[in-house]
């Protein structure tokens, strides 16, 4: 490792050490369109997604998915639970 370089943060993967392959059924976050998605399969070079909260596949580059932490995955479902509880939706 050269003196400007670091470590990769808890987290993050070491490009150099590993590459990040998502699996069937797993939650990731497409970093390309900003988007959270469980993978429903594969289709030549893509990844096909769809929101965890139901709706349209996307296709998603693998190299730009990263793995999402349940709580984090969890979270704009609850947020729109609350809002549909409270009546805003």
């Amino acid at each position: 490792m050269n003196a400007t370089a670091r470590p990769p943060t808890p987290g993050q993967l070491d490009p150099v050490e590993s590459t990040y392959e998502p699996r069937l059924g797993e939650t990731v976050e497409d970093t390309e369109h900003r988007r959270i998605g469980k993978v429903m399969g594969f289709e030549g070079p893509y990844v096909q997604l769809r929101p965890i909260e139901g709706g349209r596949e996307w296709d998603a580059t693998p190299e730009k998915l990263r793995p999402v932490p349940v709580a984090e995955a969890l979270s704009p479902l609850i947020d729109a639970a609350n809002r549909r509880s409270r009546g805003a939706l």
